[in-house]
Parts: C-alpha cells; structure tokens; sequence
C-alpha cells in the first residue's frame, strides 16, 4: 500500500486538545524569549510596577516571571490555562480596539503543553495566595504578596525536537534580555530585573517624571539607562503631530521619541526599536519611513539607531495579524509613513553646531548663538543680509558649473574675489623678515558668540579652522558648501519635472504583469521622472525616454529598478528620491572646490552659513562636514595639567 492510498483513507476527525495546544505552541513559542514576552505582556496588563525574570540555562531550565500586579483569582486560575481563554477582549469591537499587550488567550495555554508549568497568584481582598499545578490541575495555599508568580520549567519536554533547535545558553539569555529591553524602553514606570542562575545581570528601576509632565523626561531616561548615556548623547528629540484629528480632538497619529544622528549609525540594525500604541512591532512600514528620514544624511550602508513611539487610533491599526503580536497592519499605511518620516526629518534637519560635543562639561558648553533659532533654520537663513533670491534653472543647466558660482551667497560688500594662485589672507601668515603679530581683520558680520566659532586659516586648501567658545572647529569646505547648495536646491526645484531625452530606438525587454501594470498605473509618476515606459506588447515594455543626465546609462536597467520601487512605495516618494538624487550631483559639482583659498571673510560666510541650513552637520553622501576639538582634548595632547 502506497503512501497516497494510506492518505487517501484517513477519515476526518477532531485533534486532541493537546496536540492543538502544541501545534500553536509552534507559533508562539519558538525559544525561551518568546515565553519571556509573553509573560511579560501578562504582568503589564495586570498593572505591574515591578517585574522580577529569573532564568537558569538560559530560561531553558527555568523561567520565572514575578510581578506586582492585581492578581487572580482562585476561581479564574484554572481558566487561565485553557486555549482562548482571556480577560481583555468579549466581542469583535474590543478585538478591534484592542489596547492590551494580549488579547489572544493561547500564550498559557500553548506553554502549559510544552514545559511543567505552575502559577501562584494572589489577589488584594483574599488572605493568601493560591498555586495551580499546570499538569495536574492541582489548587493548594501558597504564601505570596498580592500578585502573580509564573514557573516553567524544561521547556520543550514534551518536544525534544523542536529542543535540539536551540542555541547556546548565553545566545539563549541574550535573547531573554533583548526581549525584557524591549519592553522596559516603552514602559518607564515599571521596574524591572533579571536574574540569571542567581546572580543579576540587568536592573532598571522605575522612573518617574515631574508631576504635570507627559512623562517624556522618564522615558528619555529609561532610554539613557537601557540603551546607554552615548546612546542619549547622540540623539534628538523626535516629535510629531499630524494635521487631522480624532473624533476626541487628539492628533490622528503622534510620533516621539529619540533618532540618534547620523555619526552614532552602526553597521548593524540592532538599536533600532519601533512602538505601535505602546507594542514593540517589526513593520516594513515603520523601517522604511525611519530609513527615508536618513537617506540625505547617512554614509553607505550604515543603520540609524532610533527609538520612536507611535501613538494612533486603535481602530486604525490592525494588530491581530500574528500569534507572536508584533506585526501589526495598518488602515492608512501612507499617513503612518509620513508622519515617522517628518518627525524624523524635522529632527534631525536642525544644524547641531552649538550643541556641547560629547566630551564636554555643562559647564564647557557654547551659550546659545545670536542668530534667531527659535525659526526654523530656513527662517533663520534667509533673515541673513546677504541672503539671494531664488535663481532658475533650465535643462540645459545641469551640467554648467558656472553658473552654480552665484549659489554662494556672501555679504555684500565684503567679499573679493581670491584667484586660485592668490596667498592665502591670513595674517598668521608670518613673513621670516617681520615675526611681529597682527590680529585679523574683523570681519562685516553680527557680532555674537557664533556656534561654528570665527575662521582662523585654511589647511592644505581643504579644511577650515575656526576657534568657538569650546575649542577648535576643523571644517570640510567642499562638503559644507556642498550641502547649503543641495538644500538650496531642492528648494527651488520643489514640483519640478526632470528633463527628459527621447530615445532613437526604443529599449523594449520582458517584463512581468506586475511591472505592465505598475507602469500603466504609474504613468504620470514615470513622466515626472523623465521617464517614458510604455506597453510594447502584452508581455513587453519598451522604454522610450529617460532623464537627460542618465542617458548614457542602461534603459532597461534602470526602468527595472523605477518599477520595482513603484510598487513597494508610494509614487511621490519615488519622485521626490529621484529629484534628490539628481540635485546632489549637481550640488557636489557647483560646490566650492578644494585647493581654491578663501580669505577669512569668505570662511566665516561659509560658516554662518551652515549654522543656518538644514542638515549641515553631513553632507548630501553623509560624510560629517566638521568636528569638535575641545579644549580638554587638545591639553590631553600636550599633557598640560599632568
């Protein structure tokens, strides 16, 4: 009898209760972290101050979750380990409301059938805590404070295969540890500590904000004491409030938290923590809106470190999409991924110059600087005098390098022009027949404290010296000039359409029916690329116009790639990329070039500049545009005070 006909005559019947429990373990349960989570969900829902985890093995041997909250009830023990049994939805309208951690009711149940599990539970109004054996189903009196105790012990018994997939003891607890972390960074007012083979390896203690505060000073510091002081150090605040509103008047979606700025990125994405309505989620939406903030400002392939909270109706978001609860679906995925990506944006917009680098005392830090920062940097720019107005651009301009000189605007009057073998006009430039000193000429500006301080000379025509109130500031001209002349830029280019080049012979190739439809769908989107991609036949593209500076390249390639990114994002987006890039060629080549010397009051008009630009701080690839050397560095370097 062969293998089908023995299928073929198995009749249909109803699973054992415990293999169902098992089979959905198998979703919920993939190591000791999951229970972890999921136990820890329990205890924050039941408004827990204090969670105690101890683990032994890694949690293999041993997971035990303490917490302070309401309790159970000796009656309810028993129903708490059954499948779909819970307390925090009754009908379809809670699940879809849902403003609990679970909701599901299978997380007990699911563990109880894979490990020897036991709870002791204590509610406030009864004498004595009771103790339900999972495997039993036995009640006794247990002495315990008024809260829940859960034990389980030798996780996958019941299934030795699924045990021979775990890692090592210490991969085990790392992953223990990352999941308690996740949810101490959301919930500053719970303690939390774990324990591993009787020895603590991690505490963080509640924190509590100033009375008639939204908490936000908690958080920033329980991010302080989970992800680390440099971690604070080298982060903005993020915040943001969309346009619409809620029937009960609070913003539609809200977005907070801390993005660290581009030099804190790491080459892997393990700092980056996402909250939906106070769950931590892994969201294509989120990431990508958080990635897109970075695009102008982080070098190659390096992750940005973030930590952001989104605050949105529950209604509007979907988060019964898997047993484990953290994927989420929301109605509007657009509206999610422009508010992350502008509170982002706006964050990290405003230049950093000024800010006391990392190495520095309150006490070492610059006062703040006399230009009006209270606007926002664009405001700020164009109150200068010397400000220009908006200059046009035709198609043919994109590669004229000439006419990109008047992008630098200087203050009238002040300025000469330097030839490339002109000397460099710095009075420290002592002749050997006059050793005498003479201080620099003052330059035409607003006097004040300035954040990038005031221009001292030029090194090796690339680098700009300049002394501020905590030491010297090193500049990368080409990189700073090149991003005021990008930011200028996109500006003027807002709504602009990319010049486009009709080809002599239309590039056709195979395409698949999602990229016929993509592009018919897409039309209008492509033509503001520059792009003209048109049904060849029902199975085949053929691409008959590309972008002017692009002509050269490959047509199918790069028609491939636009469609592609069409149909995972949306269409402004892909436009507003592809402006962008097309901007910051132009921008690196108008850019004031390196070995052409500069007087002191060019430097200086450089560096008010980029006090009054967005996202100074990097140029368009990313790289930093200047650096701190504070005073207590450069003593280090000469041992004074030793």
């Amino acid at each position: 009898m062969t293998l089908k006909d023995l299928a073929a005559r198995r009749p249909i019947r109803d699973l054992p209760d415990e293999l169902i429990s098992q089979i959905a373990a198998g979703e919920v349960v993939e190591r000791p972290a999951s229970v972890v989570r999921e136990l820890l969900d329990n205890a924050l829902d039941a408004g827990a101050t204090q969670v105690t985890v101890r683990l032994s093995a890694g949690g293999v041997r041993l997971i035990l979750v303490e917490d302070d909250g309401s309790g159970i009830s000796r009656e309810e023990l028993p129903v708490a380990l059954r499948r779909h049994a819970t307390s925090k939805i009754a009908s379809l309208q809670d699940l879809e409301t849902v403003g609990t951690m679970g909701f599901r009711g299978e997380a007990l149940a699911a563990i109880n059938s894979i490990a020897d599990m036991s709870l002791i539970s204590r509610t406030l109004d009864t004498e004595h805590a009771w103790q339900l054996d999972g495997r039993t189903g036995e009640l006794k009196p247990a002495p315990r404070a008024r809260g829940t105790s859960v034990e389980v012990r030798e996780l996958f018994y019941a299934t030795p295969a699924r045990r021979k997939f775990l890692k090592t003891d210490a991969t085990e607890l790392a992953h223990c540890i990352e999941a308690v972390r996740r949810h101490a960074l959301v919930r500053p007012d719970v303690g939390f500590a774990i324990w591993h083979e009787g020895k603590l390896v991690e505490q963080w203690r509640a924190c509590v904000g100033p009375k008639g505060t939204d908490g936000f000073e908690a958080h920033t510091q329980r991010l302080a004491d989970v992800l680390g002081a440099e971690f604070a150090r080298q982060s903005v605040t993020v915040h943001y409030e969309s346009s619409a509103l809620r029937a009960n008047g609070q913003p539609a979606v809200r977005v907070w938290g801390r993005a660290g700025i581009p030099d804190a990125a790491r080459s892997r994405a393990d700092q980056q923590f996402a909250y939906v309505n106070g769950r931590f989620v892994r969201d294509k939406v989120l990431a990508h809106a958080a990635r897109s903030a970075y695009e102008d400002v982080l070098h190659g392939h390096r992750q940005p470190v973030y930590a952001l909270y989104v605050e949105i109706d529950p209604a509007r978001v979907d988060v019964n999409v898997h047993p484990t609860k953290i994927e989420v679906r929301f109605r509007d995925s657009r509206e999610v991924h422009q508010a992350v990506r502008h509170g982002v944006q706006d964050a990290l917009a405003a230049p950093r110059a000024g800010v006391a680098s990392a190495n520095a005392t309150p006490a070492e830090a610059a006062p703040q600087p006399s230009l009006n920062f209270n606007l926002k940097p664009k405001q700020a720019f164009a109150q200068q005098a010397w400000a220009q107005p908006a200059i046009k651009f035709g198609a043919n301009d994109v590669n004229r390098v000439s006419d990109f000189e008047a992008l630098w605007p200087v203050p009238p009057g002040t300025l000469t022009p330097v030839a490339p073998d002109r000397p460099l006009n710095s009075s420290f430039a002592a002749t050997p027949e006059s050793q005498s000193f003479s201080p620099p000429q003052e330059v035409a500006l607003p006097h004040g404290d300035w954040p990038l301080g005031r221009a001292l000379a030029q090194l090796r025509g690339i680098y700009i010296l300049a002394e501020n109130s905590q030491g010297l500031i090193v500049v990368d001209m080409h990189a700073a000039h090149e991003r005021i002349v990008y930011e200028r830029l996109k500006s003027q280019f807002e709504a602009s359409r990319i010049a486009s080049q009709p080809l002599l012979i239309p590039a056709t190739f195979a395409a698949t029916p999602h990229e016929v439809a993509t592009a018919e769908a897409c039309s209008d989107t492509l033509a503001l690329l520059g792009l003209e991609i048109t049904p060849f036949s029902p199975k085949t593209l053929a691409v008959r116009a590309v972008p002017t500076s692009l002509a050269t390249g490959d047509a199918v390639e790069l028609a491939r790639s636009v469609l592609a990114e069409l149909a995972q994002m949306e269409a402004s987006t892909v436009v507003e990329r592809a402006h962008h890039e097309l901007l910051s060629t132009m921008a690196c080549h108008s850019a004031v070039r390196a070995n052409r010397k500069l007087t002191l009051d060019e430097m200086n008009a450089l560096l008010r500049q980029m006090e009054g630009t967005d996202r100074s701080d990097q140029c368009n690839h990313g790289r930093p545009t200047w650096r701190q050397v504070s005073i207590k560095e450069l003593d280090g370097l000469f041992l004074r005070g030793r």
